[in-house]
């Protein structure tokens, strides 16, 4: 089962998010639950690492485990929004299609 943690601010901005675990929908390579939380998750820090104005501290020291925080200045503000409603729109189809093997939960701080 991946557990997905996202945490939003009081405006609903993304500045947290979690990914933890393994799905177990397929073999080694060919678990498609994996992968699209897997492309999501790069997809997200990719899009976001050296974006002015928003700083990304991301930690994926582990196998099967990866934190993210954020934080936003200025006009940043606009792409991290768009930025994390990808990012939860995509977990939250995955999470529905395929919940024996991931579950997404979302907080506001």
């Amino acid at each position: 089962m991946i557990r997905l943690e996202a945490a939003l601010d009081g405006e609903g901005i993304l500045v947290g998010y979690q990914a933890e675990g393994h799905a177990g929908a397929g073999p080694k390579g060919a678990d498609i639950v994996c992968a699209a939380v897997s492309a999501l998750s790069r997809a997200l820090v990719g899009a976001l690492q050296g974006r002015e104005g928003v700083r990304v501290n991301a930690d994926a020291q582990e196998r099967g485990k990866l934190r993210v925080k954020l934080s936003y200045s200025g006009d940043a503000r606009v792409f991290l929004e768009g930025a994390g409603a990808v990012l939860l729109a995509g977990l939250a189809s995955v999470a529905e299609d395929y919940p024996e093997f991931c579950n997404l939960t979302i907080t506001r701080k």
